[in-house]
């Protein structure tokens, strides 16, 4: 079995104490230059690693922060993450990563965890299927430094940053109005998420700008347990089938567009019939086809911001009650 090098392992080695060894390491003004180079030459030869157990217990601090999103596979998360990292790891901090499926039960298991690992914070995207939140609520209220990112919750006091879901979904319905489409079709995530109310906010108030009755057949959403490319599929195929089907679709979420698309692919059905704006970060995006227009979200930007915020909340010397919600523009991206 592995065994890591300790102090006490590169005292015997080099005939010294262990408190020399240890002084030695931390750079203290009592142990002699050629000491220090001995014992650090040393230490990098044998790989040695500080025991970050010990050194939490010292500093009252973990230096790892938590991460609950949704969704590795999501583009956007994905580049959330990275834009997280970007800041962690240049201010001294590892992250632990973990993934809900959009289940309420792996997030308040990944949320357990993580407070048990004693993370110095916490980073969070709240599940689709989450709708009890008591749990965030009581960390928030004991003094879990805590940011929540994309998908918010109004009633936690603290820290948050999001994109400008209702511009983003408004722009996209008026291009698709201002294309000649009247008929407009909503795909969109679970309805107590933050990000779907902004969306259908923005979608509903292009229609009313351009005097377009609101028809909520039209409206389709999606949650955990019915988001599966066969019930998007099957959710387009019964748009297609009524009397006065759609002529275009507003998709308000990153996964619901890629599984639209396979969907139209499947079906034969060509953007001159219906035409597709959808929120989606993919890398791939320009390369689909049928091709769509598209809204990206600041996803990395998001991340970075998310977590100065975290580290304002985790390195303030004193309480923190004042509060921001940081909301990043958007970019509507057409495809000629």
């Amino acid at each position: 079995m592995y065994k890591p090098v300790t102090i006490k392992d590169i005292a015997v080695a080099l005939n010294l104490s262990v408190s020399t060894v240890s002084r030695a390491l931390r750079d203290t003004y009592d142990i002699s230059q050629k000491t220090k180079d001995i014992v650090s030459e040393y230490a990098k030869q044998v790989n040695y690693k500080s025991n970050p157990i010990a050194v939490s217990l010292k500093n009252g601090r973990s230096y790892s922060i938590g991460i609950v999103v949704p969704e590795l596979a999501n583009s956007f998360f994905s580049q959330a993450i990275a834009g997280i990292e970007s800041i962690a790891y240049e201010r001294g901090y590892n992250t632990i990563i973990t993934q809900t499926h959009d289940s309420e039960e792996r997030e308040l298991a990944n949320v357990n965890h993580l407070t048990q690992r004693s993370v110095d914070g916490l980073l969070i995207s709240v599940s689709s299927e989450t709708k009890d939140y008591s749990l965030l609520k009581r960390l928030n209220e004991q003094g879990l430094p805590m940011v929540l990112f994309d998908r918010i919750i109004d009633e936690i006091p603290t820290f948050k940053v999001t994109s400008d879901n209702y511009m983003g979904a408004f722009n996209a319905t008026e291009l698709l109005i201002r294309s000649g489409r009247r008929r407009i079709a909503v795909l969109a995530n679970a309805p107590q998420l933050s990000i779907t109310n902004e969306r259908m906010s923005g979608y509903l108030k292009a229609l009313t700008d351009h005097r377009i009755a609101f028809n909520p057949e039209l409206v389709k959403n999606f949650g955990k347990g019915n988001n599966s490319d066969r019930n998007i599929s099957a959710a387009i195929q019964e748009l297609m089938a009524m009397k006065d089907k759609p002529d275009a679709i507003f998709i308000s979420s990153d996964r619901i567009s890629i599984s639209c698309i396979r969907a139209l692919r499947k079906l034969n059905i060509s953007t001159d019939e219906i035409m597709v704006v959808g929120f989606s970060n993919s890398d791939v995006v320009d390369l689909l086809s049928p091709s769509i227009c598209y809204v990206r979200q600041k996803a990395f930007e998001m991340g970075r911001t998310a977590m100065e915020m975290l580290l304002k909340l985790i390195e303030s010397k004193y309480p923190v009650t004042e509060f921001e919600t940081r909301i990043l523009d958007t970019e509507l991206h057409h495809i000629d």
